[in-house]
């Protein structure tokens, strides 16, 4: 072997250990010692694709997303298709909500390897960000036809259809979840979700009381139950989960109107009053005010309920459920012409709602 033979045989060695030592310090979390070796890499060799996949690495970890993609890109310019570089790359774009950029990337990937389940379960994550549904669910029954109960594919397909509406067509995927991870709380929580969705409380929540059953305060499982209890009108129960749930988080202004709602709908008015003013007193709400009027129409105070609601109107004036409250207390005043006005400039401001339009159309009667 001559002198030159040596002397290259020596770099390769060095650029070699550099690398074994600046994986190690990543996956310990060391960045600055993982760059310094990664430098020492290209010191010796300018173009090392070891030595720029982990500088984006580091900078990728440590959440500097920009300085990464400079490190990726460089390495595909001396070595186009490295796949550490392209996995990254995208990563990187993805994590700057970029989601087209990181399709792209990706796709590049599944041009040499379509048989990765985990970059196929992100570009399909990708491209259920964009909105795009078939493509989005194409890839992930791609990545369940390459593993089974893939938890990653029919998570997202789950989601996929939640997101699209599709409430039914999520709970085959999310119980399959579930009979492989019989103890997730988050697809127990899916799962009531969805059927809270179509209105059906009473199976939706056998999956939340599960979820409490393992996490005894859940704050999704707790509003869940609230939520569904709320919907089958046994409002007593309802308030006792929104009550577990202020135990923990005493400042969450829509639980304690959500609270409010439930003693109103008890017949307890002080203590529902009691309530509004208290999300009140935090933040102003929406929500907490129009229960405050719905407290003065059933004491008879409709010309209360109508300045208070009609100033909401003036600043949300697509809201039907307002627009219905108002002219349900002109009605009650027997201002029939107010509640016709009211729903009139509703309509003709682009407001759409059966129930205002139906109730237009028996007051013109």
């Amino acid at each position: 072997m001559n002198e030159e033979e040596n002397a290259s045989s020596s770099e390769l060695d060095q650029q070699t250990e550099l690398s074994k030592a600046g994986y190690r310090y990543l996956k310990q979390g060391s960045f600055q010692e993982a760059i310094d070796s990664f430098n020492g890499i290209l010191e010796i060799n300018p173009e090392n694709n070891y030595a720029l996949v982990g500088l984006g690495e580091a900078a990728r970890k440590q959440g500097k997303f920009d300085e990464a993609v400079e490190y990726y890109s460089s390495c595909l310019k001396y070595h186009p298709g490295n796949k550490f570089a392209l996995v990254g790359l995208a990563d990187c774009y993805r994590a700057q909500s970029a989601y087209q950029k990181a399709i792209e990337i990706w796709e590049q990937y599944l041009d040499q390897d379509d048989q990765d389940v985990t970059v196929l379960t992100r570009i399909a994550d990708a491209y259920r960000k964009v909105k795009n549904f078939e493509k989005s669910k194409a890839l992930y029954l791609k990545a369940l036809e390459v593993e089974e109960d893939n938890p990653y594919a029919l998570n997202g397909l789950g989601h996929l259809h939640f997101d699209f509406k599709h409430y039914e067509e999520a709970v085959p995927y999310w119980e399959r979840m579930l009979e492989n991870d019989p103890k997730n709380i988050k697809v127990m929580t899916s799962l009531g979700n969805c059927y809270r969705k179509t209105k059906e409380f009473n199976r939706g929540l056998p999956y939340f009381e599960m979820a409490l059953e393992i996490e005894p305060l859940n704050f999704y499982a707790l509003f869940g139950i609230a939520d569904c209890y709320r919907g089958m009108n046994r409002h007593r129960d309802s308030l006792d989960a929104w009550e577990k749930i202020l135990e923990s988080d005493p400042n969450n202004k829509v639980i304690i109107t959500r609270a409010g709602d439930a003693y109103r709908n008890l017949g307890d008015l002080d203590e529902a009053a009691r309530y509004y003013k208290r999300a009140l007193n935090i933040e102003f709400d929406l929500y907490a005010v129009i229960g405050l009027a719905l407290i003065s129409k059933i004491k008879g105070e409709h010309l209360q309920a109508i300045e208070s609601l009609t100033g909401l109107l003036a600043q949300n004036p697509k809201n039907h459920r307002l627009v219905i409250e108002i002219a349900d207390s002109y009605v009650k005043l027997g201002n029939t012409e107010a509640a016709i006005e009211t729903m009139t400039r509703f309509l003709r401001l682009g407001g759409k709602n059966a129930t205002v339009s139906e109730m237009l159309k028996h007051l013109q009667k």
